[in-house]
């Protein structure tokens, strides 16, 4: 029970704030909030894209690290030969590492400022 404590002192927010096309590809803009003491040397993410019929478009790992104690901070990553317009959900399907903590998908809470995309975990 002792853990519970630490892990919500040390969550972090992944708000996908923006998609931008960017001749093939879609850019991809991430804030990341990270507001307790802790920093994370690394942050990988799972994420997998739907289209508008619900369908699995395509699945990115991509490494959102390192991510700073008491600091927000702005990721940028592209979605190579995606149109953004053609992406409806993205799904944060697990976070493969996260420093030392255990529940790195438990440590990570999401929203989405875009829209059209809805963003879950």
């Amino acid at each position: 029970m002792a853990a519970t404590p630490a892990l919500a002192a040390s969550s972090v927010s992944l708000e996908l704030n923006r998609f931008e096309q960017k001749d093939a590809a879609c850019r991809i803009s991430l804030v990341i909030g990270n507001p307790g003491d802790k920093a994370l040397d690394s942050l990988k993410l799972d994420l997998v894209f739907f289209d508008k019929d619900g369908v699995i478009s395509r699945r990115l790992a991509v490494e959102a690290g390192p991510v700073r104690a008491s600091k927000t901070s702005v990721k940028l990553f592209d979605l190579p030969d995606t149109p953004c317009d053609g992406v409806a959900k993205l799904l944060l399907n697990d976070v493969t590492a996260c420093g030392d903590e255990k529940d790195c998908l438990g440590l990570v809470g999401v929203s989405s400022r875009v829209k059209s995309v809805e963003f879950t975990k």
